[in-house]
């Protein structure tokens, strides 16, 4: 059982790797910012990260329907850098490309009608995998993302893998597009994420599935408090150093 393995484990509470793992627009960045937030810990969005390359690669017009010209994709690799930072005029964590804010542009259709087809691709996520390992040697860190508990920290001091129906996780990212002034669709947004967790799920490189030791968080009828009530009692198990 996950409980009697970490048991066994004597923490630092102050220097936990907690991983945040689950299917897209399940609510992952919202959980860990609190999770965050609560224990004073560096919050890393991984999934903005990938964004992030798949924003890149439009702009410098790599990606022509269905194809991703990696030569070209790989020469931007070498020479991209990805940050977060805490801004206090918007009062939330951002993502920071070669040093340019990009946490609006990012979330956008365009970014997601190709961001499973970018992250599946082995050079980005070696590349990502990379930067997120630097940032976990300290400890003292959450991150979410699809990999993070089997292949970026496979050691992580918890693990949580998230869920919620298609339906749920439609309705709201639909929401969420709209509260942005986004022109979205409903059906398409559901389509969207249908299509993006059969892409994670069956990619050959690092797919999207529960680390054996990660407890499942199924949120689909869950308030954002309810979620922190049900990881404080999770943390609570955990053992500590005096």
């Amino acid at each position: 059982m996950f409980y009697l393995c970490r048991q066994m484990r004597i923490l630092n509470k102050n220097n936990l790797i907690i991983a945040v793992d689950g299917y897209s627009s399940c609510g992952k960045s919202t959980f860990a910012k609190k999770i965050a937030g609560k224990l004073n810990y560096k919050y890393i969005d991984s999934g903005a990260m990938y964004r992030a390359i798949t924003l890149l690669c439009t702009k410098k017009n790599i990606i022509s329907g269905e194809k991703i010209n990696i030569k070209a994709l790989e020469l931007l690799l070498a020479d991209t850098d990805i940050d977060f930072r805490f801004t206090d005029t918007r009062n939330r964590h951002e993502t920071f490309l070669n040093g340019k804010n990009v946490e609006d542009e990012i979330r956008g259709a365009g970014v997601s009608d190709y961001v499973s087809q970018v992250s599946e691709i082995g050079q980005v996520r070696e590349k990502m995998v990379s930067i997120q390992r630097r940032y976990g040697k300290e400890g003292g860190i959450v991150m979410d993302g699809r990999d993070i508990g089997t292949v970026v920290f496979p050691e992580a001091d918890l693990k949580v893998f998230m869920t919620a129906t298609a339906e749920i996780r439609a309705k709201r990212r639909y929401k969420e597009l709209k509260e942005k002034g986004v022109d979205a669709n409903f059906e398409a947004v559901k389509k969207n994420i249908e299509k993006r967790d059969y892409i994670d799920s069956n990619r050959k490189i690092s797919p999207l599935k529960k680390a054996t030791d990660a407890i499942v968080l199924d949120n689909s009828n869950m308030t954002v408090q309810e979620q922190m009530g049900w990881f404080e009692k999770l943390l609570s198990k955990l053992n500590y150093e005096d």
